[in-house]
């Protein structure tokens, strides 16, 4: 009989956030609910009472009380929560002013610089005075392009106190990608870094900022923040007012904090722009607040004093996910630079030397940590870790195993999945339930996460559609530009009239939790039965010689047959015998429909900056056609891999 790879015990339970928010809700909803199971079924039937429940519990301050938790249309996107409540989200985040750390920033450069809860709100608030100085008001946008440092936290935080509505990029975008999104949203004010380090390499940006603010006519301000190790570039020539981030403000004295609706807005996040010019995606500040106090605060289990660390860019929603973490009063580790350089274990060193109690990271960098041969449990202590998060992909059964047997076998590894459309997670860890291999937990309370067939029907373990059937408070206020929001509508609600359609195509299985099969567009479909492409990874980069893979279904004679392309270690050739040993492991592990028609060696495989495959792009070259959007590729030139392969034409 299988068993849980981790389970918690009573006493866990116990002292978890979780069952503190359950006994509440029974204490003041007067109800009795008996588990975490009851728990999530009541947060569904009884949406607005959760809600408020869970406002009350992380004692949300609002400088108005609402006069309708939910104001709910007949099917969704139409509702709105916490009808005439106003808050502001950055006070929230900065309710601790004690001298205890907030931020610890660490650069690949080998910097350390730490801010305490006092200083944090002392850079805060001088920020905050020279923006309204600037002419900041609500609503206007403050764009930035920094790395995970202290200072993007800092020029968050500042902005948000305000009502601006915070918008960033990683530094690494070309200057063509970030004018794809900064020039939708027209920003007053931009932040930028000078340059920056990455594998040891040090990249000046200063041509690619004048070529931005070239075409971003709407800024009227920029702020440029110092290089690695402090270093100063020249100020580029151009015609905004310019000013050194340590010149544009003192910090000092206490922030002051705009008081907002609960739905004005907060981030602009943007989809991965693979398939055309990237979508701008509106997210309101309360309802930003709410599911990240409940996915960071009971979900995660982050106490007040933890150390929290996600492995992320300013570009990628993880980092707004990581920021919130500061409204539990937890301590933020950010890290800058590549996950592998000096050497394969440099993350792994950061647990140990910052206490790190949570620690986030990628299915992908899991992937590779287990293929260079890292065994943390050799060679580190690892006693402050109790969490492991992974996302930005399928985490595969073989990565639950790695984790369990060369990291730590005591910890609680949540895979977690959601997305940018609701910078927030469907499904993902808890602190109350066993962790099964190769399985999400389960759904996130309040989210009604079913798993529906094509005729839309509900599933269980079957393969379909993730949809969550009623509303959430942060469901997107809309697309920017999109008055009428026909274009957010038809991203989520085309698919299934009224339904929020994900795009994941996923299982639910017998214990409740979630198997992510791959992306719903990415699903081939060879003779007429769809096969999710994570299925095909997970067997495949069990082997030794494969890196990572890449699979696509190519228009063939009237059907679609399945073509594999794997990255192999060096001085690894895909010969007869490797093919043969990767079809019979799809084989004896999936089925014998898994198995492809091609499989061919490629030397890189692109990916979007946040770390994901672009399987359709692949698939576009395969067939001769265009990828509109390149800017949004990490690894623009992969796809020179993909094209003109004799392979496939015969």
């Amino acid at each position: 009989m299988r068993q849980p790879l981790w389970a918690p015990s009573v006493d866990a339970i116990a002292r978890s956030r979780m069952d503190a928010f359950r006994l509440h809700v029974n204490r003041h909803c007067g109800i009795s609910l008996d588990d975490y199971h009851q728990l999530h079924d009541w947060s569904i039937r009884e949406r607005a009472a959760f809600w408020q429940a869970l406002a009350d519990f992380f004692a949300v301050t609002f400088s108005a009380p609402a006069i309708q938790v939910l104001d709910e249309g007949p099917a969704m996107p139409d509702s709105r929560w916490f009808s005439g409540a106003t808050l502001n989200y950055a006070a929230h985040l900065l309710r601790r002013h004690d001298q205890q750390p907030a931020l610890i920033s660490v650069s690949e450069a080998g910097v350390r610089e730490q801010l305490s809860f006092a200083d944090l709100n002392a850079h805060v608030a001088g920020l905050q005075r020279s923006f309204d100085e600037a002419g900041v008001e609500a609503g206007d946008r403050v764009a930035a392009i920094l790395p995970n440092s202290w200072q993007a936290i800092v020029a968050m935080l500042a902005a948000s106190s305000l009502g601006a509505v915070w918008s960033s990029c990683s530094p690494d975008f070309g200057a063509q990608g970030i004018i794809d999104r900064f020039g939708q949203i027209e920003p007053k004010v931009l932040i930028a870094c000078s340059d920056y380090q990455y594998a040891g390499k040090s990249i000046d940006l200063t041509d690619r900022l004048a070529e931005v603010l070239r075409q971003l006519p709407s800024v009227e301000q920029l702020i440029l923040v110092p290089g690695p190790a402090g270093v100063q570039k020249s100020l580029p020539d151009c015609h905004q007012a310019v000013q050194r981030w340590e010149e544009f403000y003192q910090p000092g004295g206490t922030p002051q904090f705009r008081v907002l609706p609960f739905d004005h807005p907060l981030y602009i996040l943007y989809s991965s722009g693979t398939t055309g010019a990237p979508k701008c995606i509106v997210h309101g500040s309360g309802g930003v607040l709410l599911q990240h106090l409940k996915e960071l605060g009971l979900h995660t289990d982050l106490q007040a004093g933890d150390r929290l660390f996600y492995y992320t860019t300013c570009g990628w929603m993880m980092w707004n996910w990581l920021a919130s973490g500061l409204a539990v009063g937890a301590t933020l580790v950010l890290y800058d630079g590549a996950p592998f350089y000096p050497h394969d274990a440099r993350l792994i060193d950061l647990i140990d030397a910052e206490g790190i109690n949570v620690f986030g990271v990628s299915a992908r960098y899991l992937a590779a940590l287990e293929k260079a041969g890292v065994q943390p449990a050799r060679s580190h202590r690892l006693d402050s870790l109790r969490s492991i998060l992974s996302t930005g992909s399928p985490l595969s059964p073989d990565s639950f195993d790695y984790v369990y047997r060369d990291i730590k076998d005591d910890l609680r590894l949540s895979s977690i999945s959601g997305g940018t459309d609701i910078v927030s997670c469907f499904a993902l860890g808890n602190p109350l339930l066993p962790v099964w291999r190769g399985e999400l937990q389960g759904p996130g309370l309040g989210m009604a996460v079913e798993i529906w067939n094509e005729a839309g029907q509900r599933v269980l373990g079957e393969k379909g559609e993730l949809v969550c059937t009623r509303h959430f408070p942060s469901m997107p206020l809309g697309f920017w530009n999109d008055s009428d929001g026909s274009r957010y509508r038809a991203a989520y609600f085309e698919r299934f009239p009224g339904v929020w359609a994900q795009g994941d195509y996923a299982e639910q299985s017998e214990h409740g939790g979630l198997v992510i099969h791959g992306r719903s567009d990415a699903v081939l479909n060879p003779g007429g039965v769809r096969i999710g492409t994570a299925e095909i990874y997970r067997q495949v980069e069990r082997i030794e010689a494969v890196m990572e893979s890449v699979a696509i279904g190519q228009q063939w004679q009237g059907d679609v047959r399945i073509v594999l392309f794997v990255l192999l270690r060096d001085g690894v050739e895909l010969d007869e015998a490797l093919q043969q040993r990767i079809r019979s492991e799809i084989r004896q592990h999936a089925t014998p429909r898994h198995v492809p028609a091609r499989i061919l060696a490629v030397k890189d495989i692109p990916r979007t900056r946040s770390g994901k495959i672009v399987e359709l792009a692949v698939r576009n070259v395969v067939h001769g056609q265009p990828v509109k959007n390149t800017e949004a590729l990490a690894n623009p030139e992969a796809l020179d891999h993909f094209r003109h392969r004799v392979e496939l034409e015969q």
